[in-house]
């Protein structure tokens, strides 16, 4: 089992499971200084099914693609982009809420950049409002960032890792 930061090898009889920003990884003794250390999550009991009957396999294969990745993304600012838009056709933030079936309360969240729109409610405004607010995202080659000591990608080794 591998730290998924920086790479290197973690016992797997006793794994450190840290949530660093929000998402628990598996890490190395170093990297879990870069956020809180979590208990082991419990083992579920065995159930016996009763006899007869099969179970059913109701768990994610995990099979997963790079068809569901998301191919565009938001515009860093696509609140200025919203409010000059909106002021070029002289709408009040109503005015626009009313176009696109919305509150003025989304509209203001989205304008001062507290809210983030959902893909569809960034198309309403897109085509409403005529402007271009998704970009097309390139693909990365992960290959790229191989870490050349075990040959296995790790966080680590796309991202700098900044240090308390």
């Amino acid at each position: 089992m591998e730290c998924e930061i920086c790479g290197k090898t973690v016992p797997e009889n006793n794994p450190i499971r840290a949530k660093i920003e929000g998402s628990v990884m598996v890490v190395c003794k170093e990297c879990s200084k870069l956020g809180t250390i979590q208990k082991a999550p419990q083992q579920p009991k065995f159930r016996q099914q009763p006899k007869g009957k099969k179970a059913k396999n109701t768990k994610n294969t995990g099979n997963y693609s790079r068809r569901d990745e998301p191919s565009e993304e938001l515009i860093e600012d696509f609140n200025l982009k919203i409010r000059k838009a909106r002021e070029t056709k002289n709408w009040s933030r109503e005015d626009l809420g009313k176009k696109i079936n919305e509150r003025v309360s989304v509209i203001t969240r989205i304008e001062t950049r507290k809210m983030t729109p959902d893909t569809k409610l960034t198309k309403k405004i897109e085509k409403t409002l005529n402007i271009k607010l998704l970009e097309k995202v390139n693909n990365i080659d992960l290959n790229q960032f191989i870490n050349t000591s075990t040959g296995e990608r790790a966080l680590g080794s796309i991202m700098k890792i900044k240090r308390k």
